[in-house]
């Protein structure tokens, strides 16, 4: 939500932008226009995602038919549309695809609508706030006490679980594949341990540290010291040399970025989680179930 304004505001005075956490198809379409051609993201397109989610209904719960709810930010609304027409290509049925505001706290209305249709499945890609109060209130609406649910990486946080509390345990989310990730995560993760204490708190993390890789990388082969040793970095030449990588070896696997800004090498796991994460905090590390 933030990026399509943002960006072009950016591009407009020669800035590029590298995201690792931008998933909204929009960002990259073909279609977007020119002031996005300084737009590039290491994390993956919700095309991959929301298709990763309705595979997974279909395929691992074998249920057949699932709603939705957005909150008509640029992210949620078309990652549940990505899902919604994956899953009916997939021979399921969308019985609802609601929206909330972001700011909203009673989901009951919506989810007393929701319950008509009598889905099997709830696939609610949107962020903390709002996840929390429907994870919580969705239990206690008639007919939906043993729905499914499922979040995406916009909620998978040690703060949902704050917000949902024990009403999170057995839900899932889609959210980048840690395990899939290159030899070298294991040795980033021990050095982010002992430097700061923790593990990294949020999805991103990977993708985060390969964005500004490949930016270290574009500055290196583009920048020109002058015999002050002041450093000139050309705006244009920069993201010219970011759009030209290639085959860079990532903590998230090989970052290639395409003429649309698309760099990431896309592994979607989906997780499960446990009384042990919401007890203690922290996300699952290990995939439930992936597609490949």
């Amino acid at each position: 939500s933030e990026a399509k304004p943002g960006v072009p505001i950016l591009w407009k005075a020669g800035i590029v932008t590298v995201s690792p956490s931008n998933t909204a198809p929009y960002l990259t379409d073909p279609k977007r226009g020119p002031e996005y051609n300084g737009y590039l993201r290491t994390c993956h397109n919700d095309k991959v995602q929301g298709a990763v989610a309705a595979e997974f209904a279909i395929k691992k719960l074998g249920l057949k038919k699932a709603a939705t709810i957005h909150d008509g930010s640029v992210y949620a609304e078309q990652l549940q549309a990505v899902f919604a027409e994956t899953f009916k290509k997939m021979g399921g049925t969308i019985t609802a695809q609601e929206a909330v505001a972001p700011t909203d706290t009673d989901m009951r209305p919506v989810l007393t609508k929701i319950a008509t249709g009598k889905p099997e499945f709830i696939y609610y890609p949107i962020f903390i706030a709002a996840g929390g109060h429907i994870t919580r209130q969705v239990k206690e609406v008639g007919g939906l006490e043993k729905v499914k649910l499922m979040g995406a990486d916009g909620i998978f946080s040690p703060d949902f679980y704050k917000a949902a509390g024990e009403t999170a345990i057995g839900m899932f989310h889609s959210s980048p594949d840690f395990s899939a990730f290159a030899a070298g995560y294991k040795d980033f993760l021990a050095k982010h341990s002992k430097k700061y204490g923790e593990k990294p708190l949020a999805p991103f993390h990977a993708h985060g540290y390969d964005a500004a890789r490949i930016i270290f990388a574009a500055i290196e082969k583009v920048g020109k010291k002058a015999p002050d040793g002041t450093l000139y970095i050309g705006r244009k030449a920069l993201r010219d040399a970011l759009y030209a990588t290639k085959n860079f070896k990532g903590l998230t696997g090989n970052v290639s970025c395409d003429q649309y800004g698309d760099c990431a090498d896309p592994k979607i796991g989906v997780y499960i989680t446990t009384a042990d994460n919401v007890k203690k905090l922290v996300m699952p590390d290990t995939p439930y179930w992936k597609p490949y």
